[in-house]
């Protein structure tokens, strides 16, 4: 167990995965609170850069008219405007903005989950849920700051948001990777590609 003057945080033996325990977790409505402050706008120029570290390598991989579904794509979702922008058809699910669970009962050629992971109280419930939404030899695209290692952890500044409750490692991914039987490409510091076999 990792502790700060804040919280504690536990972290699996397994998969390294590092989590927030319960009674440290916001409720519904404080987490809800904490985004409204958020301020990402679909033409805002510097977050379209942020989301092409996703965007872009995703594209590289999709074959021509794809179906996709952005996963928390909070109130502004850009994402899936600049995928649409490409020629692909993007639904859109958001516990807060854009409930629409119908969309965890189809199924998809891409799946994505930008800066969404990190928030999840259930993420291996949630992720499971979404691999089953996924098409033989699709894409779940997922973008999250990774843990390096136990000191880099402890000054994080990632880990001062108190929506943030799960954090990933390179070996967390690999593990689902192999759990899943998937191809796992890691991009940059934060994105992971994971194609489900075909």
């Amino acid at each position: 167990m990792l502790s700060d003057r804040k919280r504690s945080y536990w972290q699996c033996k397994q998969c390294l995965m590092v989590h927030v325990p319960a009674q440290w977790q916001l409720t519904a409505e404080q987490e809800k609170a904490e985004y409204d402050r958020h301020e990402n706008h679909p033409d805002d120029p510097g977050y379209r850069r942020f989301l092409s570290r996703l965007a872009e390598p995703l594209l590289q991989r999709l074959a021509p008219a794809s179906s996709g579904l952005d996963f928390g794509c909070g109130p502004g979702p850009a994402l899936a405007l600049m995928l649409r922008e490409r020629g692909h058809q993007v639904a859109l699910h958001d516990l807060y903005y854009y409930p629409n669970p119908v969309a965890l009962e189809q199924q998809w050629d891409f799946i994505t989950a930008t800066e969404v992971v990190e928030h999840l109280a259930d993420p291996r419930g949630v992720l499971e849920q979404l691999w089953r939404c996924l098409t033989p030899g699709g894409w779940l695209g997922l973008m999250t700051k990774r843990v390096t290692s136990p000191e880099a952890f402890s000054t994080w500044h990632y880990k001062s948001d108190p929506t943030h409750i799960s954090f990933f490692s390179e070996q967390s991914f690999r593990w689902l990777a192999q759990h899943w039987q998937a191809e796992l490409e890691l991009i940059g510091a934060d994105v992971a590609l994971l194609r489900k076999p075909a």
